[in-house]
């Protein structure tokens, strides 16, 4: 259930309060607003932008500019994808197509029940576990296709 325009915008002026007024409080505004609702709803960022006196544009700007921020509901569980050379070298694409054919989702999308949110991402860093991919904040590594339903799984 999401919340109602008036909790939103009660939300938004506990988020902001301690900011209002000062400068430099964008950032960390948004992040405590995406915190909360898991991504910028429009009515939030409109609350912030009335309520710090910001215009609408200009959040706007800085949460399209920043990898961080999200303007859509994402999934209870993030999925990314390396892409980096080693696992591009030892078939991560052959995986994440698998992962869009088991979960009808595309790139950087989000299945319909939000459960899954799929990421492909430059690099994870675990280049000698390659083929990788994270859920949430687990890496799992020298991956198969005939692996990930059961990585996928595990997080039913």
């Amino acid at each position: 259930m999401s919340p109602t325009k008036a909790s939103t915008e009660e939300r938004i002026r506990q988020i902001v309060a301690p900011w209002k007024g000062g400068h430099g409080g964008t950032i960390p505004v948004l992040q405590e607003v995406q915190k909360e609702f898991g991504y910028l709803p429009e009515d939030a960022l409109m609350a912030v932008s009335k309520e710090m006196k910001i215009p609408p544009s200009e959040l706007y700007g800085v949460a399209t500019f920043y990898a961080q921020f999200h303007l859509n509901p994402r999934g209870r569980h993030i999925i990314r994808v390396c892409r980096g050379t080693a696992c591009h070298v030892r078939g991560s694409l052959i995986l994440l197509d698998k992962i869009k054919k088991v979960l009808q989702v595309e790139e950087n999308g989000t299945t319909e029940d939000l459960r899954y949110t799929l990421e492909p991402v430059a690099c994870v860093g675990a280049c000698g576990l390659a083929p990788v991919m994270m859920v949430d904040e687990d890496t799992h590594g020298r991956l198969t296709p005939d692996k990930i339903m059961e990585v996928i799984n595990s997080y039913e």
